[in-house]
């Protein structure tokens, strides 16, 4: 079957430009790229055969001896000199393809270096799968730290066969198919196309006899206790990774790691911003308009002793430095802030209501006394008037 036309594939004309060819082969592998286009054979082909025609038409030597001799100049001893063939010096496949055609393009589409899914080395690697664990902890423990033991459902080494997956007393083998490589290699055109091997699924090695107690996994479900570390001043969302804890690798292969995702429940008294602490606290009215003192409890179960000067008015912070929360791998601390809210009284008696329109009788709400409600209602006043005009 004759191979189709490299111009005609790009959809382009054979005076196209560096930029016209790159831009077509853009448009093209976008549409037919295999994750697209999942168990579609024909746009697989499609897609292998663009990037085949990109690779010679990107190159201004390689696509001067196609446009001389055709697809003649990259056959086995072709008249173009690119002798060597499929895998050769510079040609597609050889060691100058690595930073051409897939490389320098998908790295423009995709954002970021071009990397192979799933490949020999991920593959033969067997590496665990990292493991998630999601903590909740209090507000205290998260100012004061604290050691906590968690249980992880996952996966540990087999005692049986210590990993290997074979009997005891056998060692597996090197795969006879892939030859201890863990891939296998075939020719498609111009690519040489890797694929894990159908044998030993990646590892390289195959088990004659495998272990009875992990069916040849090397590793066994088992829930594992470990002591976590949860250091002062952690934050909501904070992960903490414990390398090696999480699922153990498959037949001897390095174990997962386990992270640990901190959630801190919301406190009755403390809101949390950062390093700081506040802290909204309900003051009668009497001692708010007369002055007083009072005590708040702290992050770390302590008392603080709060002054109120007469005359404090509703929202009046109060900071008090060096209360808050502990600062992750630091010494120091956050500041308090506690804002007082004043409280107007209810089921007042007789007597206490004639003791309040005896203190209104007597121009307790004029702008003397309640400068900020006398001067408000000066402003509306004021308002009205200029509205009447």
């Amino acid at each position: 079957m004759s191979k189709q036309d490299y111009y005609d594939l790009l959809e382009i004309t054979k005076g196209a430009d560096g930029d016209e060819i790159k831009k077509s082969y853009r448009k093209l592998a976008m549409q037919y790229h295999p994750d697209r286009n999942p168990d579609d054979k024909a746009a697989e082909q499609k897609f292998k055969d663009i990037s085949e025609a990109y690779e010679i038409l990107k190159d201004d030597q390689k696509r001067s001896a196609y446009d001389q001799f055709g697809h003649a100049a990259f056959e086995q001893g072709g008249p173009g000199g690119m002798g060597g063939g499929f895998g050769g010096p510079g040609g597609p496949g050889g060691p100058g393809f690595a930073g051409g055609g897939f490389a320098d393009i998908f790295e423009e589409m995709f954002g970021g270096g071009f990397a192979q899914r799933g490949g020999p080395q991920q593959q033969q690697s067997g590496r665990g799968s990292d493991l998630r664990f999601n903590m909740t902890i209090t507000l205290e423990d998260a100012f004061g730290g604290k050691n906590s033991e968690v249980r992880v459902p996952t996966s540990v080494e087999c005692d049986t066969c210590h990993g290997s997956g074979a009997k005891p007393g056998t060692e597996p083998v090197a795969c006879a198919t892939c030859g201890g490589h863990g891939v296998v290699r075939s020719q498609q055109g111009f690519f040489t196309v890797e694929r894990t091997c159908p044998s030993c699924h990646g590892q390289g090695k195959v088990i004659k006899e495998t272990c009875s107690n992990c069916s040849g996994q090397g590793r066994v479900a088992k829930e594992k206790t470990l002591n976590v570390n949860i250091p002062a001043g952690v934050e909501e969302g904070t992960r903490i990774r414990l390398s090696g804890e999480g699922e153990a690798g498959l037949r001897g292969a390095p174990a997962g790691d386990l992270y640990i995702f901190i959630a801190i429940q919301p406190h009755r008294m403390f809101h949390r911003h950062g390093a700081d602490i506040h802290m909204r606290v309900p003051v009668p009215m009497t001692t708010a308009a007369l002055g007083g003192h009072i005590e708040v409890p702290t992050v770390d179960g302590a008392r603080a002793r709060i002054n109120i000067p007469a005359g404090t008015q509703p929202g009046q912070q109060f900071r008090l430095k060096s209360k808050g929360m502990s600062v992750l791998r630091a010494k120091s601390r956050g500041d308090m802030f506690v804002e007082l809210q004043v409280e107007t009284p209810v089921n007042l008696t007789k007597k206490q209501k004639e003791h309040l329109e005896s203190l209104q009788a007597a121009g307790v709400e004029d702008k003397k006394h309640s400068p900020e409600s006398g001067g408000f209602f000066s402003k509306v006043k004021d308002l009205w008037e200029d509205l009447k005009e």
